[in-house]
């Protein structure tokens, strides 16, 4: 197996199945800070209980609800997106319950959720039971995203069913909105897919699809599609800062080895690199006051991921957040700033998400006092 397919597919497996062995230490100079976790978290608390798994955890625009992925449906071992009431608790299914589903976001200014989905993938009985039969057998499948071609952003709207917005060959995901709701950003295979590839390259997307994804914009409504990468490897996971000048997202080199953060105006000039970790950076998610940006990484050892903040302009050495055993993820701040989502097995077995409140004032200090790093551009990269 390839040795970025080995490595995504150990990462992703941390969310999963709850790895918490790490294999060996990658330069902690600079890492093993007088920062502490209790610095920045406080009353940290276990917000999913139910079902195999549940992860990515995104608040609404006015933080009263949470809209996240868990794979609970007992027809469906594959992820289905739900939204928690945070003053209720009560929780309801928005996707369709069958097929894979990923990666959700609400829409400022409405109750429009986008995520993606194969559920119109004609094969998704036979793919949800292949599925089944497989942990059935006691055998463990070797956990790695598809990045499946049939993989399409959706639109669920209050009573009605989901509508699909885009429709190219190739996997459209990870996708967000812009803070005044008018435009998406999302990641996209379907470079692979509009061109007759190369045998090397027809190799290379048999052996690895991500390798092909790149960043795109578009409208609301789907209309007015812009790509704003164009890179050898893989480009994904894109969100807006709050103002809405600029986009964050996680580059991986061309042998799928290290990724490292970057952002860009909207039009996706600007490119700019905020990290060089020499690691497994990803999930970046800006906090409201775009001062800095919360992202996961296994700087300290391979498989052990944890948070860690960067400032917005790539000026400073991360500075790291969680320090408990066992995986900790994709951070999410809520918009007022104050309380962080993320996902972790901290509690031991799959990967379920966590609320803790979040002490900005802490960060901020962590961050000044962190070192200097030169910042690199796409031309000098």
């Amino acid at each position: 197996m390839p040795k970025r397919n080995i490595l995504r597919a150990t990462l992703l497996l941390l969310i999963t199945i709850g790895i918490t062995e790490t294999l060996g230490s990658i330069n902690r100079e600079n890492l093993d800070t007088p920062n502490s976790e209790k610095g920045f978290l406080s009353q940290v608390r276990r917000l999913t209980f139910e079902g195999r798994r549940s992860g990515e955890g995104y608040f609404a625009p006015d933080g009263t609800r949470l809209v996240f992925q868990s794979e609970r449906h007992t027809d469906n071992p594959f992820y289905q997106i739900y939204i928690l009431n945070l003053t209720t608790g009560e929780t309801e299914r928005i996707s369709p319950g069958y097929g894979k589903t990923t990666c959700a976001f609400f829409r400022p200014g409405t109750d429009d959720i986008l995520f993606s989905s194969t559920h119109h993938d004609p094969r998704w009985k036979e793919q949800q039971a292949e599925e089944f039969v497989l942990r059935e057998s006691g055998l463990e499948r070797r956990y790695a995203w598809d990045y499946s071609p049939q993989m399409e952003i959706y639109v669920a709207k209050s009573n009605r069913e989901p509508q699909r917005i885009t429709w190219a060959d190739g996997y459209d995901a990870e996708a967000s909105y812009s803070p005044d709701g008018d435009w998406i950003a999302f990641a996209s295979t379907r470079g692979a897919y509009d061109r007759e590839l190369s045998k090397q390259e027809i190799k290379q997307l048999e052996i690895d699809p991500s390798y092909f994804s790149e960043i795109y914009i578009m409208r609301a409504d789907g209309s007015e599609q812009q790509r704003l990468t164009n890179t050898l490897g893989y480009d994904g996971g894109p969100f807006f800062f709050l103002d809405g000048s600029r986009i964050v997202w996680r580059r991986f080199d061309v042998d799928g080895l290290i990724a490292d953060l970057w952002t860009m105006q909207t039009n996706g000039s600007n490119k700019k690199q905020i990290t060089d970790f020499s690691s497994m950076s990803w999930a970046p998610y800006p906090h409201p006051s775009g001062a800095y940006v919360l992202f996961s990484s296994n700087k300290l050892g391979f498989t052990n991921f944890e948070i860690f903040i960067v400032d917005s302009l790539g000026k400073k050495e991360p500075v790291r957040v969680t320090s408990t055993d066992g995986f900790d993820g994709l951070p999410v701040i809520s918009p007022d700033g104050q309380t962080i989502s993320w996902t972790s097995n901290r509690d031991g077995g799959h990967g379920q998400i966590y609320l803790a409140r979040w002490n900005h004032e802490y960060a901020l200090d962590a961050l000044a006092s962190s070192p200097s790093r030169l910042v690199s551009t796409e031309n000098n990269h």
